[in-house]
């Protein structure tokens, strides 16, 4: 398969799929590419990604570290083949009555999980875009949950970064958070010194934040930040889909897309000229119902959909 593309893929990416060649001599009945990355991911899940070497690896195993080296040829390598053996997290199934935002939701918390059950995912670099076959299927199923929306493919790979892109960051601050209160919440949260901060920061001070922490919500243990953040990025792509630039029809000329720009510049030009004014209210009360038009067609197509389903 590699050896048919002009270049071929990284090494680690090649073992990922399956395709890169195996030593034919030496430990290879003993010792295992899939035996070498779920020993570095037991040793980064107890101590860190830090506490991860190719000698601590090899030691783990019984084994030197150069014939760690005849499997994996470099740390690198290694850290690529972990995240992607911990990218392949389960996802439940959609069922006929999830939406886009419900399926999202789901893929969304699926990757805050498996970020929490690895907390040393967030350390590893990125250096590159995802390659391997577990990352690309959590790509295919954040595609899925936005299939039959009127996103296009560049929006719906850029709202997939989104999600990820928050699940990963807030996903890391939590459990660095956890980490240093050695797992108790009450110092996670800071609840423990809550009085403490109530006399320490005063309105005169800080006007603003010292009724927040007067009110508890500073230190609440029970408010669902996460969720809360989740819920105002889905509401922001719903508000895309539902009130969102109307797209440009398919096979629109050059020349159409150059007029409409001059008739917007012609406009902010002349916009104390009230016939000027008349037109573009007509204009932005046309594009109105355009796009009401497109919604209660969104609404049309998607109910279409439900009664062929059951069907």
């Amino acid at each position: 398969m590699a050896e048919n593309t002009e270049t071929p893929l990284p090494h680690a990416v090649a073992l990922a799929w399956g395709v890169a060649e195996r030593p034919q001599r030496g430990p290879k009945r003993e010792l295992s590419v899939e035996r070498i990355v779920e020993t570095a991911i037991e040793i980064a899940d107890a101590d860190g990604l830090g506490a991860v070497s190719m000698s601590k690896v090899a030691s783990s195993l019984g084994y030197t570290t150069m014939s760690l080296y005849r499997h994996v040829t470099s740390k690198d390598d290694l850290l690529l083949l972990m995240l992607d053996e911990v990218a392949g997290f389960e996802l439940p199934p959609r069922t006929e009555d999830d939406d886009w935002r419900a399926a999202l939701r789901a893929w969304t918390l699926g990757n805050l999980h498996a970020l929490r059950a690895h907390p040393w995912f967030v350390d590893v670099p990125i250096s590159g875009v995802p390659m391997t076959p577990n990352q690309l299927h959590v790509i295919d199923a954040g595609l899925a949950a936005m299939h039959g929306t009127s996103l296009s493919d560049q929006e719906k790979m850029a709202t997939i970064l989104l999600l990820s892109s928050y699940a990963r960051a807030v996903g890391g601050i939590q459990n660095d958070i956890h980490a240093s209160a050695d797992g108790d919440p009450a110092d996670a949260a800071g609840a423990r010194y809550a009085a403490a901060l109530s006399e320490l920061v005063t309105a005169e001070q800080f006007p603003f934040l010292a009724p927040v922490i007067a009110s508890g919500a500073y230190t609440d243990e029970e408010f669902d930040d996460f969720a809360f953040g989740l819920e105002r990025l889905l509401d922001g792509v719903q508000h895309y889909l539902e009130h969102g630039a109307a797209k440009p029809a398919p096979g629109a000329s050059d020349a159409a897309a150059a007029s409409d720009a001059a008739a917007e510049r012609d406009s902010a030009l002349y916009a104390t000229d009230r016939k000027v004014r008349e037109a573009a209210k007509a204009r932005r009360e046309a594009d109105k119902r355009l796009r009401e038009a497109m919604k209660r067609e969104r609404e049309a197509l998607k109910a279409a959909r439900e009664r062929a389903a059951k069907r």
